[in-house]
């Protein structure tokens, strides 16, 4: 049996870690905790998420009163025009055809003129002139509770018009 000497002048008393130990420690912990934070971010950024509100999900357009027959209104949210015609809704997207240009909406000549190459579109969405190869896209309408409900997040690209693509109200 050994006796346990209390520690004096010159005797070194029994330590835990040694500097080293500890400065390695600390450095290892920094680090894990740094990897698991870009982890977490990378996470984030790739994870595919469920969007409604806004562009790329469904937007909330309006009530049905708020949309007057003969007029065009843009929303700005969902970047598409709701255009209102006799027999129902249309959800136009505003990107052009041609090359993607944002189509606006001309009040005082009713009808989308393209800024960037000169095409134009009637409410509808068909092409009248200019290089556009095919009528404006559309998106998909809901009418939920007397509130109008646009899905951006499926594009409905078309030839030409058809009357099946009005949202009738």
């Amino acid at each position: 049996m050994t006796a346990h000497a209390p520690a004096g002048p010159g005797r070194a008393t029994a330590r835990p870690y040694t500097r080293r130990q500890f400065l390695a420690a600390t450095w290892a912990v920094t680090l894990a905790m740094l990897s698991g934070q870009g982890l977490v971010a990378l996470w984030q950024f790739l994870k595919p998420t469920a969007r409604t509100g806004g562009f790329g999900g469904k937007v909330r357009a309006g009530l049905i009163e708020e949309f007057r027959p003969g007029t065009v209104s843009h929303v700005a949210a969902g970047r598409f025009f709701i255009s209102r015609l006799d027999e129902g809704l249309l959800a136009i997207w505003h990107r052009c055809t041609h090359l993607g240009c944002t189509v606006p909406w001309v009040e005082a000549e009713g009808r989308f003129n393209c800024p960037c190459h000169g095409s134009i579109f009637n409410t509808r969405g068909e092409v009248l002139a200019g290089p556009a190869p095919r009528p404006l896209d559309l998106f998909p309408i809901e009418i939920v509770d007397g509130e109008v409900w646009v899905d951006t997040s499926r594009p409905i690209v078309r030839a030409e018009f058809d009357p099946s693509q009005v949202t009738p109200v």
